[in-house]
């Protein structure tokens, strides 16, 4: 059975995902849909690309995803098909799968070409192009079909952590927060131990807060602490499933995780101070 997954910025009070499901199964009830989230705040391209990444992962090759972030209908802009690491990824072109696939080349990029005359009239981008392109590509159909092979789609740059070495430090940022307040950087562990190779101690600076330890996953938290319920609340950093530096308070939540507890908004800095 295929499977067609739905990422949007759309939330789940408003009709629109119910629209873009009801579609899909008007076309073909035998499709199997799955949501990643309809949570995304609006238009943030940044927090998509995380989730997606982290997510497209575990479904099978051969998976179609559609993500309906920044796609309302603009006459100047393209909507496109990225075919990467196995599985169809449906987006407008924004720049959003540059930042997806940062490091991994697309097998081939396609502009949509599906109600792509002049009369023809586009009132929701999600329903009236990406489902059709979609059930067309779970039916075995080939995207050349739908649409015309291009050599390049929007490119945007992922924000990436830098060592300053006259500082002896790495400079990062604060890229998304997830549901129980963790913050999550984008300073990667490959990164910090080739430049932690040349030194023997390193504090990890936020705000007015450090911390001189990470811990290489909650568990490790967990176990390195004798009696749970002694330590809940005590903060930690880690290198989280997606191999990020990520600070965390143990059994937080959005009212009192990272967070709320150490005042951190996407986009702050966080500093690894090497001696």
């Amino acid at each position: 059975m295929s499977i067609i997954t739905l990422t949007s910025d759309f939330g789940n009070l408003d009709y629109r995902v119910a629209a873009v499901k009801g579609k899909i199964l008007s076309l073909n009830p035998e499709v199997n849909i799955i949501d990643i989230t309809h949570e995304i705040q609006a238009f943030n391209l940044i927090q998509t690309s995380y989730i997606v990444r982290n997510a497209y992962k575990y479904f099978p090759k051969g998976s179609i995803h559609i993500l309906s972030v920044d796609s309302f209908h603009h006459k100047s802009r393209k909507n496109i098909i990225y075919k990467a690491d196995g599985s169809y990824f449906l987006a407008a072109d924004n720049g959003l799968l540059s930042l997806i696939f940062f490091d991994i080349k697309p097998e081939a990029i396609y502009e949509l070409t599906l109600n792509n005359r002049f009369d023809d009239v586009i009132n929701f981008t999600s329903t009236d192009i990406f489902v059709p392109a979609a059930v067309h590509l779970a039916n075995g159909g080939l995207p050349e079909v739908i649409g015309r092979k291009i050599h390049s789609a929007k490119q945007l740059m992922f924000p990436r952590a830098v060592y300053n070495e006259s500082e002896g430090m790495i400079i990062g940022e604060v890229t998304y927060i997830d549901n129980f307040g963790n913050i999550i950087s984008n300073i990667n562990k490959d990164f910090f131990e080739n430049i932690s190779k040349g030194y023997n101690s390193f504090t990890i600076k936020f705000r007015n807060l450090s911390l001189s330890r990470i811990f290489s996953s909650h568990t490790e938290v967990v176990s390195d602490w004798d009696r749970e319920t002694e330590f809940h609340g005590q903060s930690a950093a880690i290198f989280n499933d997606s191999q990020l530096l990520e600070l965390t308070i143990y059994k937080g939540s959005r009212k009192n995780g990272a967070k709320s507890l150490f005042g951190l908004n996407v986009g702050e800095n966080i500093y690894i101070e090497f001696s």
